[in-house]
């Protein structure tokens, strides 16, 4: 079974920074989505921003502007660079990942955004 390792998660200042990473736990292969999605108490999952295999990312109109996706094709990796971070930002982050006949998702980690 294939799990998504997800870190980075902590507490932050509002206009601090924190920065993901997430990578799974054996070779996955022919990876085409990879990238975040988070859930705030009583809230929906939303998206974050997720990134094709050619790099081609897509944001949440929330955080456009102010995070930053990336991806290490040669590690099956992504991260995910929160700059500028508001108190709005609070939520458990998941992992994604996505395939022909597959879909994967990370166990979440915390992001809270407090001073």
């Amino acid at each position: 079974q294939v799990q998504l390792v997800e870190s980075g998660g902590g507490l932050v200042q509002p206009g601090g920074s924190l920065r993901l990473s997430c990578a799974p736990s054996r070779d996955i292969f022919n990876i085409n989505l990879m990238g975040w999605y988070r859930q705030a108490p009583g809230k929906q999952r939303e998206l974050v921003a997720v990134v094709t295999n050619g790099g081609t990312p897509n944001y949440g109109d929330s955080v456009k502007g102010r995070f930053t996706i990336s991806r290490d094709n040669t590690k099956n990796a992504v991260y995910l660079q929160m700059n500028s971070l508001k108190p709005e930002d609070t939520a458990v982050y998941y992992c994604y990942a996505d395939g022909l006949g597959y879909r994967y998702w990370g166990q979440g980690t915390q992001v809270t955004v407090s001073s």
